[in-house]
């Protein structure tokens, strides 16, 4: 159902917690990341803040292709809470964040 990895929205966890240290790296990454990872990235975030349930995913997909007006790590990078929001989205969507960080550390 994901088309972007829990890996890396970990990494972008991270990364906003880091501020303005990591905001160059992170802005990049997000750029990196291709059309349908940031739509979900996005849809992830909202439904993390609560603007979708969990159960309406694809329409929070669906209207992050359709609403995209400014670059998506602009959008993202001004959301309060960025990282809390992905966490909760994750945790919303059924993935075990715990597993995925203990992971991601050991990589880095």
């Amino acid at each position: 159902m994901l088309e972007i990895s829990p890996a890396k929205v970990v990494h972008i966890i991270y990364q906003a917690r880091e501020g303005d240290m990591a905001a160059a790296e992170l802005h990049a990454f997000i750029r990196g990341l291709n059309d349908d990872e940031q739509a979900h990235l996005v849809a992830l975030a909202w439904v993390g803040r609560g603007a979708f349930d969990a159960a309406d995913f694809a329409e929070a997909v669906e209207t992050a292709y359709q609403e995209r007006m400014t670059p998506t790590d602009g959008y993202l990078m001004g959301m309060p809470h960025l990282a809390e929001n992905l966490e909760a989205g994750l945790e919303a969507m059924g993935v075990d964040v715990s597993a995925v960080e203990d992971d991601f550390l050991r990589d880095h």
